[in-house]
């Protein structure tokens, strides 16, 4: 990147309690990503001075959520962790 320029990435997931996802995500994020919450969404934005930069914090985000969500999920007895990024649950492929 050049000049001014900055790699950026928004990252959105909804979920049942988007605070409380927030607030498990909130202590691994870095001074150049900002995470707001409206409602069941949870909403990211990564700034980067590199593409190269952006796909380490993008990548490491990711997984730090997946942490948070299943952490959550156990901590409520729930399993928030078939959750899909639009809020629908995953559909249980077992077979009685």
């Amino acid at each position: 990147m050049t000049g001014h320029e900055r790699a950026r990435a928004t990252i959105r997931t909804a979920h049942e309690d988007g605070e409380t996802i927030a607030a498990a995500i909130a202590p691994d994020n870095t001074a150049e990503m900002e995470t707001t919450v409206e409602g069941r969404e949870v909403q990211t934005r990564i700034a980067r001075d590199s593409t190269a930069g952006l796909r380490s914090t993008t990548d490491d985000y990711v997984v730090n959520l997946a942490v948070a969500i299943e952490t959550v999920a156990l901590a409520d007895g729930t399993d928030e962790s078939e959750e899909s990024n639009d809020g629908t649950t995953a559909a249980d492929d077992t077979q009685s």
